[in-house]
């Protein structure tokens, strides 16, 4: 169980690492490692109750801020798609008139 928890300790700290540097790919790779690491944790022989709950709340806040960044992330480039296109809107114009 302790390694089983160590590893899902390790992938959440290398998960909120990703997070910070908005590394995309990195985040979906331990997406999915961490995943796995909840199933080790659940289907241990020796299951703290208590514990596991603990981490998996402290898991759940992780991927609060991992939606947070990423609504903040799409809605950035929402942001700058439209710039373009009202640059290229302008930019039509102004070739009608030149």
């Amino acid at each position: 169980m302790n390694t089983a928890i160590q590893r899902f300790d390790e992938t959440r700290d290398a998960l909120l690492s990703a997070l910070g540097e908005r590394d995309w790919e990195a985040i979906g790779k331990l997406d999915e490692t961490c995943r796995g690491c909840i199933d080790d944790m659940l289907t241990a022989d020796v299951v703290d109750e208590a514990q596991i709950k603990a981490k998996l709340e402290g898991l759940l806040e992780v991927y609060r801020d991992l939606l947070d960044a990423t609504i903040g992330e799409r809605q950035a480039i929402a942001t700058e798609m439209s710039q373009i296109n009202q640059a290229k809107s302008a930019a039509k114009v102004y070739h009608l008139f030149s």
